[in-house]
């Protein structure tokens, strides 16, 4: 008798399968492949995720307890330990890398009207990355220190819906400011950075493609007032001026003017200076914008709580950057669900409710219903809440 789909089965419908067989044939995962296909590897990478799942051993245990549902969840093989890890090690990276970017299209399109915390129409992303640390001796490849391995994930945030539009994974060594290289800019749209992204010669680069940006000056910056805008003083502005860059070099890399913003910050008790090349938005607006950059920080800090993307279960290149892509990508898919079920939660209580229903036949909106007295709870919690 059909007692109906498992949780774990309803959250999979929600993949564009299309998309995801094309992105294997595009890069070949499933030539000479005769058991456990790619979907097989992402399912199981996907339950790992969605379950908490501590090693190769702990996912295949868990599946094998109920290999009895598992064809009614999607799978076609049976998962074993070796066969997940090699998976890993040789399938390539790059589907997964791209069938996330087809799931972060579908996201943005459902939050694109989502407010984030300053009146604009422009498109604003947030720029910056997290370092995430490894065992020199068992990822030697990922240098970053000379007794210390690392990769860096550098990550674009459309702070409309919190949804990283741009992901680079590297070696812990590469400066951030190297990313502006193959970032590809938006006419019209708005980046917020931080001090480690200033280099006028990129950032000429972005405002000659018609993008503009907002970041803190550095402590030595060198600069010329060209002219001196009114200013509210009782708002915490002190100035708001155009201005020119002083030193040779500077000025050869950026020979256009430049605003500069200075603002007090009664919490912090200091001035920020801003720079930035947008001239037609208010002064107060320069230092709101750059305050919204805080969200990328958030982003960080609720996937490497929420997610498992600390510890890995291979080694190799290939597999840490094959976790983190299906990572990203069940966050992406997580709130894709949470968007068209229109669930009034936020994504750590939800991804909360799945981890201890994944096998049930319940359906997911039923679930929620019924967990008003966890989730008021769970909204008391000291959690990083990205979707309130």
């Amino acid at each position: 008798m059909h007692e109906g789909k498992t949780v774990f089965s309803q959250v999979m419908e929600f993949l564009p399968l299309k998309a995801f067989h094309r992105c294997v044939d595009k890069y070949k995962g499933e030539y000479k492949v005769k058991s456990f296909s790619c979907l097989d590897q992402f399912y199981s990478m996907a339950f790992a995720q969605l379950t908490y799942r501590d090693s190769l051993r702990d996912i295949q245990a868990c599946l094998r307890s109920q290999k009895h549902i598992l064809y009614h969840m999607g799978f076609r093989s049976i998962v074993a330990r070796n066969t997940l890890a090699n998976a890993n090690e040789n399938r390539d990276w790059r589907i997964y890398a791209e069938f996330a970017q087809i799931l972060i299209h579908h996201a943005r399109q459902l939050y694109r009207n989502d407010e984030f915390g300053v009146e604009l129409e422009n498109t604003v992303y947030a720029l910056d990355s997290t370092t995430i640390d490894l065992c020199l001796s068992l990822f030697p490849w990922a240098i970053f220190r000379k007794s210390k391995a690392a990769v860096k994930m550098h990550t674009l945030l459309d702070l409309r819906g919190n949804i990283p539009t741009f992901i680079d994974i590297t070696e812990g060594k590469v400066h951030d400011v190297n990313i502006l290289d193959i970032l590809i800019p938006e006419p019209g749209a708005i980046y917020l950075f931080d001090r480690a992204y200033i280099d006028f010669a990129r950032l000429f680069a972005l405002h000659q493609a018609g993008a503009f940006f907002v970041t803190l000056a550095k402590s030595n910056f060198k600069w010329r007032r060209v002219y001196s805008h009114p200013i509210d003083k009782a708002s915490g502005l002190r100035c708001d001026q155009t201005v020119s860059l002083v030193n040779y070099y500077a000025s050869k890399d950026y020979p256009d003017r430049l605003r500069r913003v200075k603002k007090y910050d009664a919490e912090q008790e200091q001035s920020l200076v801003f720079l930035s090349n947008i001239f037609s938005l208010p002064a107060l607006t320069i230092p709101a914008l750059y305050k919204c950059r805080w969200r990328i920080e958030l982003f960080f800090k609720w996937i490497k709580q929420n997610l498992k993307i600390k510890t890995f279960y291979g080694t190799s290149e290939n597999a840490v950057k094959s976790q983190i892509w299906i990572a990203i990508s069940v966050y992406v898919l997580v709130a894709i669900i949470k968007k068209r079920l229109n669930l009034p939660i936020p994504l750590y209580t939800f991804l909360q409710i799945l981890s201890v229903n994944i096998f049930q036949r319940t359906p997911i909106l039923q679930l929620v219903s019924n967990g008003d007295e966890f989730i008021s709870k769970t909204l008391n919690i000291n959690q990083l809440n990205l979707f309130d």
